[in-house]
């Protein structure tokens, strides 16, 4: 469903008529810091496209649009009125955003599982019109798949990352929920850990994102010039050795150890841990 394609009107709107997607802001969802600094640079060129509304001023397309007029303080945004249900209205902005970058293929799941309780309603409606498993509100395995294909299909995935959401939904920590909103992590590393417990689960996000860390650190270090460097020299294994030893005796607090893949013998150190160190020679 294409936005020149649905029948509307440009109108003229106050920003205090326009509203989320119920769906959008149930989950809390919100636009990237990202997305709307890059439009913010475009000045008052990225407003001359207006946003696509529903007659009840639901907004379907142009959300970073609407959070940066609010943030500068328009009054006014220009909007085509479309007739559309709020499903409609739901799948169009799925449909839409997976042709662009404001939202990853979680939310837009999480977004489309919106839509189940409807496809579930319809699908034993037809089971009953049918005269199959008459007085059953079960829907049969099958009838199942059929639902979740329903939810794959409206955002262009494949039904088993709609599976693997739905149980991220009820197993996974917070934050790791909150990775896979950001983009942090993927759909299907979350899932392998959803497992396990809490306590493990931020464990392990936490490896994972210390490792990506230390890892573009080393890129970044390796593609500068030494001498670009704003710190001092390094200090000296046995000055380490002393820092360590005063890490053992809590004089500085806990810090944490991560063991990395990585060719031959050295020791990357943090730059607070460098700055104790720093401190503790001087």
């Amino acid at each position: 469903m294409e936005r020149d394609k649905i029948p509307g009107r440009l109108v003229a709107c106050c920003l205090s008529e326009l509203h989320q997607h119920p769906s959008f802001a149930r989950l809390g969802l919100s636009v990237p810091v990202s997305k709307l600094s890059a439009l913010a640079q475009r000045g008052d060129l990225v407003f001359r496209e207006p946003l696509t509304i529903t007659q009840s001023g639901i907004i379907v397309d142009g959300y970073a649009r609407f959070e940066l007029a609010r943030q500068q303080g328009r009054l006014t945004l220009c909007c085509i009125e479309c007739e559309l249900t709020e499903e409609e209205a739901l799948r169009y902005l799925i449909r839409k955003e997976s042709r662009s970058s404001g939202l990853n293929d979680f939310i837009r799941i999480l977004l489309a599982l919106e839509l189940e309780p409807g496809l579930k309603a319809r699908a034993e409606s037809n089971q009953r019109f049918g005269g199959h498993n008459k007085g059953s509100s079960k829907l049969t395995e099958a009838e199942s798949v059929d639902v979740r294909s329903e939810v794959a299909a409206a955002v262009g995935v494949s039904v088993g990352n709609v599976t693997k959401v739905k149980q991220l939904k009820a197993t996974a920590h917070p934050v790791v929920l909150q990775a896979l909103q950001t983009g942090e992590i993927r759909i299907h590393r979350a899932w392998l850990g959803s497992g396990l417990s809490l306590e493990d689960q931020q464990e392990a996000l936490w490896r994972y994102q210390s490792q990506r860390g230390i890892r573009k650190t080393i890129r970044n270090l390796i593609s500068r010039h030494p001498s670009k460097s704003s710190l001092s020299a390094p200090p000296e294994v046995g000055d380490l050795i002393k820092l360590l030893s005063a890490i053992q005796s809590r004089k500085i607090g806990s810090v944490r150890v991560v063991l990395i893949k990585s060719p031959g013998k050295t020791v990357f150190v943090t730059e607070e841990l460098f700055r104790i160190s720093e401190h503790r020679g001087g």
